[in-house]
């Protein structure tokens, strides 16, 4: 078999939770980071046989050494393995914005991986892959969509060993997501601080009944239950007092037609699912309302990738 020598991949950004789908539902988006990974002569001794550029939007935040996430994950894989990686020029491209509630580290991990995984001869198949990606990065919503593509639903089982589960979910064609994103920061790590450690048997089962409601709503397209089925008592309702302009943008998008309006992620991206005929309305009630806060925010009218992670190879 032809070495590989390079590596192309287009992975898409994502949105996870959906309400009341709390770590274990997202849906890939057509918004996209690339990675281009390309196989140095083994001899090379620059930077320790790595080389990282990064163009795009935010380009100089991010790390351009051994510790950037995407090599990081890069050296996980061959971990697995038990293999020494090869020297390697890893090319960055940004189109996910950073720390917004897009799942911008999901890419980073899932391109590392994928990339590994072809540069090695594709030793493992995408559920082994996403499998290290879900440890890397602790939960599935993100990790799962950006690699598999659509809206995912991811379950865990298993006791001593850890398996998952994985089903994907209609997304009616007629539902279009909206997303806002301000122009401040949200680290999932701030985010979570605020979660409760428990939760009443209420929550438990308002959550649990919405989450059912919510992939009916998803599959048929009916407003009636997509309004009522985003609603959520695990994480929202904390993580609210975060995003300055949330009440107001949320009340905006519903005025304008929106089914609903969602934190994406960890936030601050804010996302609404709307009938595409109402989408230009409600995307810009949402910039508007943000404006009105003295925050400024881009707001762009995605659809659902359905592929995933995809990459071009070439040998040698």
């Amino acid at each position: 078999m032809p070495l590989v020598s390079t590596v192309a991949i287009t992975v898409p950004a994502t949105t996870s939770n959906l309400g009341p789908g709390f770590d274990c539902i997202g849906a890939a988006l057509t918004l996209y980071n690339q990675f281009k990974f390309t196989r140095l002569d083994p001899a090379t001794e620059r930077l320790g046989g790595l080389l990282i550029s990064v163009t795009g939007a935010e380009q100089e935040r991010v790390i351009t050494d051994e510790n950037n996430l995407v090599y990081q994950s890069f050296l996980k894989f061959y971990q697995q393995l038990g293999q020494t990686p090869p020297p390697v020029k890893i090319e960055i491209e940004l189109g996910v914005p950073l720390a917004r509630g897009l799942g911008s580290s999901a890419t980073a991990i899932v391109g590392g991986l994928v990339g590994a995984n072809q540069l090695a001869g594709e030793p493992l198949n995408r559920m082994e892959v996403m499998k290290i990606a879900i440890a890397m990065e602790g939960h599935p919503d993100n990790v799962v969509p950006a690699l598999l593509g659509g809206c995912c639903l991811a379950a865990e089982g298993g006791e001593d060993v850890k398996t998952w589960e994985v089903c994907d979910i209609p997304w009616n064609s007629t539902i279009m997501p909206v997303v806002a994103i301000p122009d401040f920061e949200l680290s999932t790590e701030e985010a979570r601080k605020v979660l409760p450690t428990n939760y009443s048997r209420a929550d438990a089962i308002f959550n649990a009944a919405h989450l059912g409601l919510l992939l009916r709503g998803l599959e048929t397209g009916r407003g009636d239950w997509l309004r009522m089925a985003l609603c959520d008592r695990i994480h929202q309702p904390y993580r609210q007092a975060l995003i300055p302009g949330y009440e107001a943008v949320y009340s905006a998008a519903l005025s304008a037609g929106a089914y609903g309006l969602v934190i994406s992620g960890a936030g601050p991206t804010l996302l609404a699912l709307v009938d595409s005929e109402f989408a230009p309305a409600v995307a810009t009630a949402m910039v508007t309302a943000w404006k009105e806060q003295g925050i400024a925010a881009q707001v762009r009218s995605l659809s659902l990738d359905a592929q995933g992670a995809r990459f071009f190879t070439d040998s040698v």
